[in-house]
């Protein structure tokens, strides 16, 4: 199989160009080669999908696959498949759990869950926290998967991801664990035992992709593993890192009060959701295991974390997360 992934520089687009690389596939990936490079084996296309032409190197190629991780621009998708729709024979487009405009039922399915209204635009990270957040983002994804869909047909696969983990993963959301108790003592926990939350490690969505484009697999799926809870999935992490830590919890209100921020980004405890964002990290999986998903244990996927952690840094400044001195400072308040 001939495939392209547009991008391919960095964590998914990357993982992958490598696992259709390790199944023996040829690999393009098509990028500005400026936010990595593309595994050994691929071939790097330097492209800029900013300009209308910016496909242009591509012109007279033809791909079994095109694989899309196009993160927040319609313009980008909409070019693509005028350039390559007709010469593809399979297309996937990897859109986000964050298309669903109800974030509070749990259990729902591409079948079930209302959508954004999509929104036929280009913006940027620092638009999309000004201007809607995760709102932006999803509407933007779903006037891309609309676009797909109407290209690509039966030929189209576009799969929504939720929180994406593993090896690679720069986001800190996930990875904040494994490297916090990694380093053990007492550590901060949210009092939410029974808060849902999902994950799904890149490989597994990698190789669910790959097989994809391999038996030319249609339709919308979440890419999302199954529902656990959060107290008992910190206590797996830790069981998987080792060593000697004790979760000391924090209710809700004294998070907020110490000025802690839920799910992500500075001065927050990763993973932590307000109760009325629980249908985010509660999908249901069935539909996606049943298409092809493949989960591995949690301790393959908590090894690679960690592993990518103290590649990284266990003390350096994180995008999510609490630095020592803010951890500190919060249990010597509770």
């Amino acid at each position: 199989m001939r495939l392209l992934v547009l991008g391919g520089t960095a964590f998914v687009g990357r993982t992958v160009a490598a696992e259709a690389l390790r199944r023996g596939h040829e690999v393009v990936c098509a990028a500005r080669g400026e936010s990595g490079v593309v595994p050994d084996g691929a071939k790097l296309v330097r492209v800029d999908r900013d300009a209308e032409d910016g496909l242009a190197p591509l012109d007279g190629e033809e791909f079994d696959a095109v694989v899309d991780v196009a993160p927040l621009s319609f313009p980008w998708v909409a070019r693509a498949l005028r350039a390559l729709g007709e010469r593809a024979g399979h297309w996937t487009f990897v859109s986000t759990v964050n298309v669903y405009a109800d974030e509070a039922t749990p259990g729902q399915t591409p079948a079930t869950g209302p959508l954004h209204e999509p929104r036929e635009q280009h913006a940027t990270i620092e638009q999309m926290r000004a201007e809607g957040g995760t709102e932006l983002y999803g509407a933007i994804k779903v006037a891309s998967e609309n676009a797909v869909r109407a290209a690509m047909g039966e030929r189209a696969f576009v799969v929504r991801p939720g929180l994406i983990t593993g090896p690679g993963d720069g986001s800190d959301r996930f990875g904040y664990w494994p490297g916090r108790f990694a380093r053990g003592g007492r550590v901060l926990v949210p009092a939410a035992p029974d808060q849902p939350v999902q994950h799904l490690d890149v490989r597994d969505l990698a190789e669910w992709i790959v097989t994809a484009a391999e038996t030319r697999l249609g339709g919308t799926f979440d890419g999302v593993g199954p529902v656990h809870r959060l107290g008992g999935l910190l206590k797996d992490i830790a069981a998987a890192v080792g060593g000697d830590v004790e979760l000391v919890p924090a209710t809700g209100d004294q998070l907020t009060a110490a000025g802690v921020n839920p799910w992500g980004g500075p001065r927050s405890l990763p993973l932590w959701l307000p109760g009325d964002y629980a249908g985010v990290a509660s999908h249901d999986p069935a539909p996606s295991l049943a298409a092809g998903l493949r989960i591995r244990p949690l301790a393959d996927t908590v090894g690679a974390a960690l592993d990518t952690e103290r590649e990284l840094g266990l003390d350096r400044e994180r995008r999510s997360g609490l630095s020592a001195g803010e951890e500190a400072e919060v249990l010597a308040g509770l």
